[in-house]
């Protein structure tokens, strides 16, 4: 059985994605504030941890002994990012590094980062691929954007 740690999993996407893994009969972690509740159902393949990705020792022990780790935790668009920029920088760039580091310091085969096509901007391209320059137009899509080479970089 593949075990699968998700940040930000009691989220919008991760409160869908959680229960079709589970179908699938993976054993999920969903590591999450839980700043808008807890709607998450009780499953014997599921552990429930509340922490903060800033929190590098809670993140570290809590992810241990996972073959694949889902980071979907973020301040998740550009109006609320812009509620508290320091705050959305913090969790969505800041802590971004370090978690790719303790991913692979506990030897997680698999990191899967969410980002957004927003990171692309507006564009005249009829097809817009990952090969597309990155066209942030705030500071959520720039972010999100300056993400990807942290991870390639590890």
């Amino acid at each position: 059985m593949k075990k699968i740690f998700i940040t930000g999993g009691g989220g919008y996407v991760g409160t869908r994605l959680v229960p079709i893994l589970l179908k699938k009969k993976f054993y999920v972690t969903v590591f999450d504030t839980f700043w808008f509740g807890n709607c998450l159902k009780k499953n014997k393949n599921l552990k429930i941890v509340k922490g903060d990705i800033r929190s590098k020792n809670k993140l570290s022990k809590s992810c241990k002994n996972h073959d694949i780790f889902l980071h979907l935790a973020c301040i998740s668009n550009d109006t609320s990012f812009e509620l508290n920029n320091k705050l959305s920088k913090s969790i969505n760039y800041d802590a971004f590094e370090p978690m790719v580091k303790i991913a692979k310091k506990n030897k997680i085969k698999r990191f899967i980062y969410a980002s957004t096509s927003s990171v692309y901007g507006i564009s005249k391209e009829k097809n817009v691929t990952e090969k597309h320059p990155l066209v942030p137009l705030t500071l959520y899509n720039k972010f999100k954007g300056m993400c990807e080479p942290q991870l390639f970089k590890h």
